[in-house]
């Protein structure tokens, strides 16, 4: 997938509206179209890379920062507690393959997201 045809790629472009809840010079969290929790926001690097060990790769200042924007997210939304999931490939439920993580919170979280 190239980055004029990624979806996240055109979210950070401002191509496509998202509802975004931080944004930071290399981080952008915005929240799930369709979530699977109470509280799902997507915290997405604005370098698109296609997955968590890639960003572990190449870029992992960003990939770090995407982790203390989780937390910000948290403790805004759910008392600081959350899960965070990053999906690496189809098999593993990867729709979109620019990195991001799912900050998840509310109720009896399963493992369907």
């Amino acid at each position: 997938m190239s980055t004029t045809d990624c979806i996240f790629c055109k979210i950070v472009a401002g191509e496509i509206p998202a509802t975004k809840v931080v944004e930071t010079e290399n981080v952008i969290a915005f929240r799930d179209i369709a979530p699977k929790a109470p509280v799902h926001v997507l915290v997405a690097s604005k370098t698109h890379v296609p997955n968590v060990a890639a960003a572990a790769r190449e870029i992992p200042e960003v990939l770090a920062e995407m982790a203390v924007v989780a937390q910000q997210v948290a403790d805004a939304e759910c008392d600081g507690e959350y899960r965070l999931i990053f999906n690496t490939g189809a098999a593993a439920g990867q729709t979109v393959f620019h990195v991001h993580g799912h900050v998840m919170n509310g109720g009896a979280l399963g493992w369907d997201a």
